[in-house]
């Protein structure tokens, strides 16, 4: 069984952190959250000059058998298919990691195709599609341990080449569906609340897409413990995303929390060490339904409200300039002793 260990950051600084950030040319508090992303970055880095380093968008990709059962509008290609748009540099993600600097990798978790991986694709399939967990579980024990394991293998070669802030991206269709039995059973929630359009399915799609989602439940026969949800109904893409978040969080790095694939995906890596979530500063609220619900539940505060629904990473990477700006106002802004201004607050 792959094991992580994960602290929590050292407290012992929060005082010369807080008193800091209190002591910048600015009226206490009136930074708002990048005070507080300020004060949770160097929390994590333990330093009261914080530094963002070469960051990094993964791209996990992989297909689901749930597809069979028509609970996505998109048919499974478009997996593949929008994998070569990544090579090209023509999708979401592609300008926003251009635009803000990040460099972007893809890797092959479980596309049921023979991919290129001569043009720079991280290969680490597991097998080719999970099964449909309608009738059968998605993936067996082995198979998820190995997606935590190569997961965390391709977080521990960017932090070796220096990236010390990283974002999780994912591509799969129907994979929607899977976040949304993870949320259920770790949240509660009625899963009616938790799924939604995915890619784009009108309300008689959703219905359809719940009535399967409900019969999966009915059938499952498990213990329904974290680990045996994550295997039974999670995609390869989504438990390589979890074991690529508790390596970052091991290795104390700065995890940015996309959409509400991978926002679940955070959620299903906390039921296994609830330490990870010190790590991890949520990007944006998006406008798949069950997204704001799960994030409430979690107590996960988005920096953005933009309506994204894509996936991909972006609106993780989207958000990176305001956590940019946190770290700059603690390390370039003056403070009142130095700049002889009577502290006004």
């Amino acid at each position: 069984m792959k094991t992580f260990h994960i602290e929590l950051p050292n407290e012992a600084i929060r005082t010369s952190l807080v008193d800091k950030i209190n002591n910048l040319t600015k009226p206490k508090g009136s930074l708002g959250r990048l005070e507080e992303l300020a004060l949770q970055i160097g929390l994590i880095q333990q330093s009261l000059s914080p530094v963002l380093s070469k960051p990094q968008n993964i791209i996990f990709a992989a297909d689901h058998g749930i597809v069979e059962e028509g609970v996505s509008l998109s048919p499974k290609e478009v997996t593949w298919q929008q994998i070569s748009n990544f090579l090209h540099g023509g999708a979401g993600i592609n300008f926003l990691c251009r635009q803000h600097g990040f460099e972007l990798k893809i890797v092959d978790a479980g596309v049921d195709y023979d991919l290129p991986y001569e043009q720079g694709i991280i290969n680490m399939k597991v097998r080719k599609s999970t099964r449909n967990y309608l009738h059968e579980a998605a993936m067996t024990e082995e198979e998820m341990e190995l997606c935590l394991e190569r997961g965390a293998e391709v977080v521990k070669q960017c932090h070796a080449e220096g990236c010390n802030v990283i974002s999780f991206g994912e591509m799969g269709i129907a994979n929607t569906s899977a976040s949304s039995m993870w949320m259920t059973y770790f949240t509660g929630i009625e899963l009616s609340k938790c799924v939604g359009a995915g890619s784009g399915l009108d309300n008689a799609g959703i219905r359809h897409k719940y009535e399967v989602l409900k019969q999966a439940m009915d059938n499952y026969k498990g213990d329904a413990s974290p680990r045996d949800i994550i295997r039974y109904f999670g995609g390869y893409e989504m438990v390589m995303a979890v074991g690529a978040m508790l390596q970052a969080a091991e290795l104390k790095m700065v995890i940015l929390v996309d959409g509400f694939i991978m926002t679940n995906c955070m959620l299903a890596a906390s039921k296994l060490y609830p330490e990870v979530t010190a790590y991890a500063i949520y990007g944006h609220c998006g406008d798949e339904t069950g997204h704001k619900l799960v994030l409430d539940a979690m107590g996960a505060k988005p920096l953005l409200n933009l309506g994204l629904r894509l996936g991909e990473g972006t609106g993780a990477v989207c958000a990176y300039p305001i956590v940019v700006s946190a770290v700059r106002m603690i390390n370039e802004m003056d403070n009142f002793a130095h700049a002889s201004i009577t502290k006004y607050f």
